[in-house]
């Protein structure tokens, strides 16, 4: 089956533009201090790595990084940056791609596993992810908890980003846990449409993944700060062990 690169040419263009959000120092700084500490003296694995934005900073930290990902668009952003030498890259689909040897850390962050639209992809991530990882290795998934608390009975449509700009509308399909983001942009008095399928994934579902994967849950959070995981959470930071 051939998998749909939603992240090339335009999108790589312009996605290291935005300097708040997700590429804060204070939303990077956290994820990379976390993750260098599963990794200790071993190697990492980014399933998904794309321009970097957690790959070029672990590296930096001391920690030996290759990344999986499907667009070369983007991993050409990433190897333009410096210090992006150190980190090496395979180009392919990080459900099923294979990389020489084994990683102390395997991790997949920002939402990343739900651009696995199925869940027998996303259960095959679980498993390429545990065949990577040396025992005692753990696996990382930073991933939002379903919005659905916010959906009105009967409706399908929810509003994310509203600006004089800029909209944005998740459409969900609650049989399928099918998630369609929306956006419209005006950029240089031109509107701009792009429409990317997710598939929404519940921690229990994950956890059962990991199961059948051959992992065990170690620790879940709220955030990368370690601050507990509630019933309120809107995500979470899970960790998977390989049993020794």
């Amino acid at each position: 089956m051939r998998v749909q690169n939603y992240f090339d040419e335009p999108v790589a263009a312009s996605y290291d533009e935005d300097e708040t959000g997700m590429f804060a120092a204070e939303a990077v700084d956290p994820a990379v201090s976390f993750l260098a500490e599963l990794a200790g003296d071993g190697a990492a694995l980014e399933l998904g790595v794309g321009t970097g934005r957690i790959a070029v900073p672990l590296s930096r930290r001391g920690v030996r990084v290759h990344g999986i990902d499907l667009s070369a668009a983007m991993v050409a952003r990433l190897t333009a940056k410096p210090g992006a030498e150190a980190i090496g890259v395979t180009i392919g689909d990080f459900a099923t791609a294979r990389v020489d040897g084994t990683f102390r850390l395997a991790y997949l962050v920002f939402n990343t596993i739900m651009n696995l639209t199925s869940q027998d992809g996303q259960v095959n991530c679980f498993r390429n992810a545990a065949a990577h990882l040396e025992p005692g290795g753990c696996f990382v998934i930073e991933v939002m908890v379903p919005d659905l608390q916010r959906l009105p009975p009967g409706e399908t449509v929810r509003a994310f980003t509203v600006s004089p700009t800029r909209l944005g509308f998740d459409e969900y399909d609650v049989v399928t846990q099918q998630l369609v983001s929306h956006h419209y942009t005006v950029s240089d008095g031109k509107l701009e449409t792009m429409s990317v399928p997710f598939r929404y994934v519940w921690p229990a579902e994950l956890d059962l993944m990991a199961r059948i994967a051959g992992l065990r849950l170690r620790e879940r959070w709220r955030d990368w700060h370690r601050e507990p995981f509630t019933s309120d959470s809107t995500s979470h930071v899970s960790v998977w062990e390989k049993p020794w």
